[in-house]
């Protein structure tokens, strides 16, 4: 990680073990001019693997990282999970006002912090910010998990979609206002404990921008050009067809990286889900080892 001034960086909460029991830490980083909060565990020892900036999709925050925080610290990567404007722990803002491309901004300013190595690891929307970002600055690899499509392979939006979008949404609008067992029922690999931690970090108020989400439907163009020799392994969810797994496997092939299928996990399950998670994770940290990060 590159160096940072005091104010930036900091030692905080003390977490003794990871995922399959090695020693790990947790730090933070903090960019004061924008507002941003970037949650870092670390192994208890420096290694040579890349460092890992893991990017939220909508509603959601560095909470959702967690297990593979835990999960590559303890096998000697560190993580950063960053929160966007206006999400978890990062300050609020006027979010209707908040285009995509501040988003991006965000993701940048993140990575301008860690260097020019970093790996991009990014879900749903989270995905499409990781492929924008990685036009303006230098990362060792972009891994997307369900990611957002951009505009070469999304269908054409209807107008009454885009109207249907608030300026400011919550989880209702993604379906996750009902009961707890219907959304089981459509997420199978998520316990209920699961669903119920999901639910309550999505918020009870809106707070994400209908502005960003509107954009996304209308189609982000990415350069493909200039993500030329950068290794791209594409992870795509079968369970609950929220970004299917066709639409991964046709994205893969659009950016000429490696495609693999996980038709038992859901979106939120590829990242969160208690029993499901560890799967995808293994498989990610194979497509870091096979590239010596």
């Amino acid at each position: 990680m590159s160096d940072n001034t005091p104010d930036e960086l900091h030692v905080a909460r003390p977490h003794p073990v990871g995922a399959n029991g090695r020693p790990i830490r947790k730090d933070e980083i903090e960019i004061p001019e924008r507002g941003l909060y970037v949650e870092s565990w670390m192994p208890e020892r420096r290694s040579r693997r890349r460092p890992l900036l893991f990017i939220h999709g909508e509603l959601t925050g560095s909470w959702i990282w967690e297990r593979y925080l835990s999960y590559f610290a303890s096998r000697g990567w560190e993580g950063h999970a960053l929160n966007l404007r206006n999400h978890f722990w990062s300050e609020a803002t006027d979010i209707a006002s908040v285009s995509f491309d501040d988003y991006v901004d965000d993701v940048v300013a993140v990575m301008d912090k860690l260097g020019y190595n970093a790996v991009a690891v990014g879900h749903g929307m989270g995905g499409l910010l990781a492929l924008k970002a990685a036009e303006r600055h230098s990362v060792s690899a972009v891994v997307l998990l369900d990611s957002e499509l951009p505009r070469d392979l999304r269908p054409a939006v209807r107008r009454h979609e885009l109207r249907d979008i608030p300026d400011v949404y919550g989880r209702d609008l993604i379906g996750w206002e009902t009961l707890p067992e219907k959304l089981q029922r459509d997420n199978r690999d998520l316990t209920i404990a699961d669903i119920v931690r999901l639910q309550h970090l999505f918020g009870q108020k809106p707070h994400d921008s209908g502005l960003a989400k509107r954009e996304i439907l209308e189609g982000v163009p990415i350069d493909r050009s200039r993500l030329s020799g950068v290794p791209m392994l594409v992870v795509g969810a079968g369970l609950d067809g929220t970004s299917s797994a066709t639409g991964a496997e046709r994205l893969a092939d659009w950016l000429g990286g490696t495609y693999e299928p996980f038709g038992a996990h859901s979106h939120y399950g590829l990242v969160i889900g208690e029993s499901s998670y560890q799967q995808v994770a293994d498989g990610v940290r194979g497509f870091l080892e096979s590239h010596r990060m």
